[in-house]
């Protein structure tokens, strides 16, 4: 964080899901985690204090004899943000719920440079939770993740499709390199609220994407395609016919 953060004057700094110990430490977690007030968050925020930035990161976090998969943000004035990833992935390589309890609170961070809806990962592939940011008033969803190779394919869809049906910025930093035998693709990126291509990292290898969001932008393309405005209330799953049809014999 250091060292990027020296190359660079930037509002806003993002690293990965679990940045801080790795998305692989599986039993190392128990003893990786910290709680917010713990030494790697104060040490995180004398950064941001000292580079100006906001910065948004992921770590094993320990609240009330629990773990949870968190990304915590903190601006230079001190303030901090936590989200506890909502979605757990558990299926094919994940193993996220054997590790840690689920969160059940989106955050919308209000900050000096826009209104923040914090998610990671896997939450990006639940629409509703990018609405529900929207219809609160953000400004960006940023996602941070620890994406295999294998979800490239299905990551690629699934990002612009968050920012164009909300116009909103979605920004995307993602882990690289291998740990133990998964490879995550990096692939860091920022999308427009019209799906525009922002920047781009370069797949499977280390490399940061330097954005320019212009938060004015996001009137004139709510106003060309106003999703947020006709948003219906959720539809509920159809009641059972009053006169069900039978099968036959």
């Amino acid at each position: 964080m250091e060292k990027a953060l020296a190359k660079r004057d930037v509002d806003l700094a993002m690293f990965g899901e679990l940045y801080l110990s790795g998305y692989m430490a599986r039993d190392a977690f128990h003893r990786l985690a910290e709680p917010v007030d713990g030494p790697s968050v104060m040490r995180v925020s004398k950064l941001a204090k000292r580079s100006g930035a906001h910065i948004l990161f992921g770590m094993p976090e320990r609240r009330d004899h629990h773990l949870y998969d968190t990304a915590i943000l903190v601006a230079p004035e001190g303030k901090t943000w936590v989200y506890r990833k909502i979605h757990l992935a558990n299926f094919g390589p994940f193993e996220e719920k054997q590790y840690f309890a689920r969160g059940d609170d989106p955050v919308l961070a209000v900050t000096a440079v826009g209104k923040i809806g914090m998610m990671i990962c896997y939450d990006a592939f639940f629409p509703e939770l990018a609405k529900h940011y929207a219809m609160a008033g953000a400004d960006v969803l940023a996602v941070i993740s620890a994406s295999p190779a294998t979800s490239k394919p299905m990551f690629d869809k699934v990002l612009p499709a968050r920012a164009v049906e909300n116009a909103t910025f979605v920004l995307y930093a993602n882990l690289v390199g291998t740990e133990l035998n998964v490879v995550f693709q990096g692939g860091t990126q920022a999308i427009g609220p019209r799906g525009e291509d922002l920047g781009k990292a370069r797949d499977f290898q280390e490399d940061a994407v330097l954005a320019e969001v212009e938060l004015a932008l996001l009137r004139s393309a709510q106003a060309a395609r106003p999703t947020v405005r006709d948003t219906r209330l959720p539809f509920r799953a159809p009641s059972a016919p009053r006169n069900p049809i039978r099968p036959a014999g």
